[in-house]
C-alpha cells in the first residue's frame, strides 16, 4: 500500500510501478477457491501443450522409421486426447481468471467507493470529482483487462517458457545452452523499451481523465452552459482534451507496436540462427531429426512465450499505473479523525452548542482565516440567526458544527461534549441540515425524503412532507411519492426542492437544527407556509439559522452579526437595528431591494 496521504493533498502523477499491483494480493486472497482452479487449469493447459512435441519426436524418431501405421494412428488418438485436454483446460482457465478480475474489479470499486465516502469536504475541495470518477471507473476496467486475461496469459506463458527451456535441455544441452545464451540479447532491449512504454501509458490514463473532468463539470452545469451559449467553446475545449488523449494514446501505442516489432525481429532471428546450428548436428549424427524438431517445438513455444510475454506487458504496466492511482485514493486519510477513545454524550440530548475562541482557515486558503477567534453559546431550545456579507464566516460555523473540519484552535462543543472527542456518527445524528443548495437524487420523492432517516416508514414520510408544505404538490405529480426526480431533482423548481429538503429534516427529527437560507429559495407564499411549519419544529429543537430575509431573522431569540470572521454585534432585531451598526446597513440594504422589486 502506498504511503497514507491527507485528504488536502493532490492527487499527483507518479510513475507506475509493478509491485503495486501487489497491492491487489486481499482481493485474490478473498476467492482462494477459484484462484486454485485457475492455477490448476493453467498448469494443466501448458503441462498439455508441453507434451505435444514429445509425442512428435517418438512419432518421426519411432513411427516413421519403422513404417508403423499402427503405431503412427496411436499417436495421432494420442495427440487428439492431448487436444481434448487442452481445450478443456483452456476452457476452465479462461472462465476462472475472467471471474476472478470481474470479481476483483467489483469488490475494489466498492472498497474504494465506500472509502471516498469517509472522505470529508477537504478532500474535494483539492480533488476534481471527476478525475475521482476517473480512477474509480476506467482505472478499475484497466485492472479488470490485467487481473483477467492478461495476467493469465503472462503466467501461463512464464510457465511455457520454464517447461520449455527446461525440456530444450533435456532435448539437446548443446542447442540449449545456445538458445539461452540469445535470451539476454532479447529480453534486455525489451525491458528497457517495456519502461518508456509504462510511463507513456500512465500519460496517457492522465489525459483521458482531463477529459473526463470537463466532460462531467460541463455536463452538471447544461442549464448555465446553455443559458450563456457556450456549447461550441465547451466542446471545443473538449475536442482539444481528447486531442490530447489520443495524441498521448498514439505515442503509448507506437511505443508497444515498436516494443512488438522489437521482440518478434529478435525472437524469430534467434530462432532462425538455433535452426540452422541444429540441421548442422543432424547432419554431422549427433541428434536425429525427430529430437531436432522436438527441440525446434520447444523452441518455437520458449520464442511464443517471450513474444506473448511482451504483448501483454503493455497491459500489466498500464493496470500496474491503474492499481497505483487507485491505490493513490486509498491511501488518502481524512483530515478529520475519529477520537481514540470517543466520549458518550449526554442522553437525552441537550441541544447546545459552543464555541470558545475558535479559529479556523480552509486548507485551501491557509492565509485567509474563515472564523477569528469567535465565541458563543446557544441553549437548548433557542433560536439563533446567524447574518453578515458575504465571506463573513457563516456557513464555516455550521461545517465545524458538523465537524467537516477541526479548527486550528479554540474549541468547538455540542450538548457540552467538544466535537472532536466524540464519534462523528453519533453527533450528526442530533443535527439536521437543510442546506442551501439542496442535493437530490435520481430517485422517488419518497426515498429522497427518508434520507433524512433511513428508517421511516411511508406514514412518517407523508407527515414530514406535510409539515414541510410539501404533501400538497407531491401529490400533483404523476404517481406521487413514487415519482422519480431526475438528476438533482430537475423535475422541480427551487422552491419545490427546498421543501423536499425541508421535509427531510422534518423527518429526521434531530435535537438541533441546522438551516442554510432555508426559505431563500420560495416564493412568498411558499416562504410563508414553511415559515409556519419552521415555527412549528423549532418550538422543540434548538435552531441555529443562516439568513438574509428579515422575516426569518426577526423571530430569532438572538442574532449574531458576523464580519470577516468575527461576531461584531449581537442582539435582537429591534435592537440592533437602534445601534446603528453593520445589522442596521444590511437590513436597510434588505428593504431597499424589497422595495425595488
Amino acid at each position: 500500500m502506498p504511503k497514507a496521504k491527507s485528504e488536502t493533498k493532490a492527487l499527483a502523477p507518479n510513475r507506475p510501478q509493478l509491485h503495486s499491483l501487489l497491492a491487489l494480493r486481499p482481493y485474490l486472497a478473498r476467492h482462494s477457491g477459484m484462484l486454485i482452479a485457475a492455477v490448476v487449469a493453467l498448469i494443466t493447459s501448458a503441462a498439455a501443450m508441453l507434451t505435444i512435441p514429445l509425442a512428435v519426436r517418438r512419432m518421426i524418431d519411432v513411427g516413421f522409421a519403422a513404417q508403423d501405421g499402427v503405431f503412427i494412428d496411436r499417436y495421432f488418438i494420442t495427440l487428439i486426447g492431448i487436444g481434448v485436454l487442452l481445450a478443456l483446460a483452456s476452457a476452465g482457465r479462461m472462465y476462472a481468471v475472467n471471474w476472478l478480475g470481474e470479481r476483483i474489479v467489483a469488490d475494489l470499486r466498492a472498497d474504494v467507493f465506500q472509502h471516498l465516502a469517509t472522505l470529508g469536504p477537504a478532500f474535494y475541495d483539492s480533488t476534481h470529482s471527476a478525475e475521482v470518477m476517473s480512477r474509480l471507473t476506467a482505472d478499475t476496467t484497466q485492472i479488470k483487462g490485467a487481473a483477467g486475461s492478461a495476467l493469465s496469459q503472462a503466467l501461463r506463458n512464464l510457465i511455457m517458457l520454464v517447461g520449455a527451456l527446461t525440456m530444450m535441455f533435456i532435448t539437446s544441452p548443446t542447442l540449449a545452452a545456445l538458445g539461452l545464451a540469445t535470451i539476454p540479447v532479447i529480453v534486455l532491449p525489451l525491458m528497457a523499451y517495456g519502461r518508456a512504454v509504462r510511463r507513456l501509458s500512465r500519460a496517457a490514463q492522465d489525459r483521458l481523465a482531463e477529459a473526463s473532468a470537463i466532460a462531467a463539470e460541463n455536463l452538471a452545469a447544461v442549464r448555465t452552459m446553455h443559458a450563456f451559449g457556450q456549447q461550441e467553446t465547451v466542446a471545443r475545449r473538449f475536442a482539444l482534451a481528447c486531442e490530447r488523449a489520443f495524441d498521448a494514446a498514439r505515442t503509448r501505442l507506437r511505443s508497444r507496436a515498436g516494443l512488438t516489432a522489437l521482440s518478434i525481429g529478435l525472437i524469430v532471428s534467434s530462432v532462425v540462427a538455433i535452426l540452422w546450428f541444429g540441421s548442422r548436428l543432424v547432419i554431422g549424427g549427433e541428434i536425429t531429426g525427430g529430437r531436432l524438431g522436438q527441440f525446434i517445438l520447444y523452441a518455437m513455444f520458449a520464442a511464443g512465450a517471450i513474444a506473448e510475454l511482451s504483448e501483454v506487458w503493455g497491459e500489466i504496466t498500464q493496470a500496474a499505473g491503474a492499481s497505483e492511482r487507485l491505490m493513490e485514493l486509498l491511501a488518502v486519510r481524512s483530515t478529520v479523525t475519529e477520537p481514540v477513545r470517543p466520549r458518550p454524550m449526554p442522553t437525552p440530548a441537550l441541544g447546545t452548542i459552543g464555541f470558545e475562541h475558535v479559529r479556523f482557515a480552509y486548507p485551501s486558503r491557509p492565509g485567509a482565516p474563515a472564523l477569528n477567534g469567535i465565541s458563543f453559546s446557544i441553549e437548548r431550545g433557542e433560536t439563533v440567526a446567524v447574518v453578515g456579507p458575504s465571506g463573513a464566516g457563516k456557513s464555516t460555523i455550521f461545517n465545524l458544527i458538523l465537524r467537516f473540519y477541526d479548527p486550528q484552535s479554540g474549541s468547538v462543543a455540542v450538548d457540552g461534549v467538544p466535537v472532536s472527542a466524540v464519534e462523528t456518527a453519533l453527533l450528526r445524528s442530533r443535527i439536521a441540515l437543510v442546506p442551501q443548495d439542496v442535493a437530490l437524487f435520481d430517485d422517488t420523492v419518497a426515498d429522497n425524503i427518508r434520507y433524512g432517516a433511513p428508517g421511516a416508514s411511508d406514514a412518517d414520510i407523508v407527515r414530514a412532507a406535510k409539515a414541510a408544505q410539501a404533501d400538497s404538490f407531491i401529490r400533483l405529480m404523476a404517481q406521487g411519492y413514487a415519482t422519480r426526480l431526475g438528476e438533482r431533482g430537475a423535475t422541480l423548481s427551487g422552491g419545490q426542492r427546498q421543501r423536499i429538503a425541508l421535509a427531510r429534516a422534518f423527518l429526521r427529527d434531530a435535537p438541533i437544527l441546522l438551516l442554510d437560507e432555508a426559505t431563500n429559495a420560495l416564493d412568498a407564499e411558499s416562504e410563508m407556509a414553511v415559515q409556519e411549519a419552521l415555527a412549528r419544529l423549532t418550538q422543540r429543537q434548538t435552531t441555529l439559522i443562516i439568513a438574509h430575509r428579515l422575516a426569518t431573522v426577526q423571530r430569532a431569540t438572538r442574532i449574531l452579526v458576523l464580519d470577516k470572521g468575527r461576531i461584531v454585534e449581537e442582539g435582537q432585531h429591534a435592537e440592533l437595528l437602534r445601534r446603528g451598526g453593520l445589522y442596521t446597513r444590511l437590513a436597510e440594504l434588505q428593504f431597499t431591494l424589497e422595495a425595488a422589486q
